[in-house]
């Protein structure tokens, strides 16, 4: 079985896919998921609200959604908030990233 590499566009966003080269007996797993940035915290909560469905799941800006995928929804901005002093402890004690926290 050959590996697959792939990337598409939807509404105006660009994401990479690949196929492992080895017959896979799983499901979707954080090592499958997506990551969305975001312009601030209104779009950041506007796609959290739509896409988390597991609570138990959320944590430091990840999410699961109905179908099992994990997302990253994070400020295009993450590095310079990570950059802060205490900005990476602040993130880990999140589940969805609010910006003026960091």
């Amino acid at each position: 079985m050959a590996c697959c590499l792939s990337d598409f566009h939807i509404h105006n966003r660009w994401f990479a896919a690949a196929d492992s080269g080895v017959a896979q007996d799983i499901t979707f797993t954080p090592a499958v998921s997506f990551m969305l940035f975001v312009q601030d915290q209104r779009e950041l909560d506007h796609y959290w609200n739509a896409l988390s469905a597991s609570p138990e799941a959320e944590q430091c800006g990840w999410l699961e959604d109905k179908f099992g995928l994990s997302w990253q929804i994070a400020p295009l901005n993450l590095p310079d908030l990570l950059s802060k002093p205490h900005g990476f402890e602040n993130m880990l004690k999140m589940k969805k990233l609010v910006i003026d926290e960091f």
